[in-house]
């Protein structure tokens, strides 16, 4: 779910239909049929989230199941909910995850998309860009320039079937070199452990494009430690009576005014408990502490 604060669709003038003002759900993982959260509390989940408030609604069609929930539970939809999705890759016929980054294959995504949601126009289209780990990364006719893929995104948005384009797992000058197409937002691993991220956080400050950041409370995969692991954040916590999840979060909203936040939710008490961290006022001497927590952060990026 995400607390949001601002998305656009133009990089020189804000429009102010895609900044919606209220906090973010994001619906799914990679869940299926059956697992993690069932149906019937998935679709209870999404009614309560707007009902909270939630007015931008965080999805993807290789999520699985999760577009027709949002369908199911919302529609027909609020007038100011913003629906947010994702395209560049696709799924197999086996259900592995597989990259799909040509331009043809951005438009049928975005299709398959708009009929899931059941929608003339989806308010967000990331591009999530397969260059370098996390998950999949892209080989052979995959690696595509991404001036191409910003050109059929931008028809895309000039056909009124997508508001904004936004960026996934991208480096600073990839950012750089897509603003000329009017960026909304980036979405990229960062958490106040892994900050290997920080020249992007730092570029998107400088154009005021909306920054998502994902694994926001870091990870149990291998390598990837969980913030809620962290001694430091775990005393913090327990000094302002509040969950450990619930400082990461506010810390990484303190960093930056324009942040959309995107942790998981698979409960009711989970989502609130996500919501509440939008309420969560830390200390500067907390923060000085968190912002010590990463083992290095650059300010420059080898990622091309």
């Amino acid at each position: 779910m995400t607390l949001d604060r601002r998305i656009h669709d133009d990089s020189s003038e804000p429009a102010d239909r895609f900044r919606p003002p209220g906090p973010s759900l994001r619906a799914g993982r990679h869940r299926r049929a059956g697992r993690a959260a069932g149906r019937d509390t998935a679709l209870a989940i999404l009614r309560q989230a707007v009902r909270a408030g939630v007015n931008h609604i965080d999805t993807a069609h290789f999520y699985g199941e999760a577009n027709g929930l949002i369908r199911d539970a919302l529609a027909p939809y609020p007038g100011d909910l913003v629906l947010a999705t994702k395209v560049g890759a696709d799924r197999d016929a086996g259900g592995k995850l597989i990259p799909a980054q040509r331009p043809d294959e951005l438009r049928a995504q975005v299709d398959a998309n708009l009929a899931a949601l059941g929608v003339e126009q989806v308010g967000v289209v990331n591009l999530r860009r397969v260059d370098a780990p996390p998950g999949i990364v892209a080989a052979g006719e995959q690696r595509v320039d991404l001036d191409d893929q910003l050109a059929e995104l931008a028809a895309l948005r000039d056909a009124d079937k997508i508001g904004g384009i936004g960026l996934s797992n991208v480096s600073a000058g990839q950012l750089a070199q897509a603003l000329p197409a009017g960026i909304a937002c980036v979405q990229n691993l960062y958490n106040m452990l892994d900050r290997t991220a920080e020249s992007v956080l730092e570029a998107c400050r400088h154009h005021g494009v909306a920054w998502v950041p994902f694994f926001p409370l870091g990870s149990g995969m291998t390598g990837r430690p969980k913030v809620s692991d962290n001694p430091a954040v775990l005393a913090i916590a327990a000094e302002l009576g509040v969950t450990a999840g619930q400082v990461a979060l506010a810390w990484l909203l303190a960093s930056y005014d324009e942040t959309l936040l995107i942790p998981g939710t698979s409960s009711a008490a989970h989502l609130a408990e996500n919501l509440a961290a939008g309420d969560v006022t830390l200390p500067e001497s907390a923060i000085a502490t968190l912002d010590r927590l990463a083992p290095d952060v650059p300010r420059k990026e080898s990622q091309p």
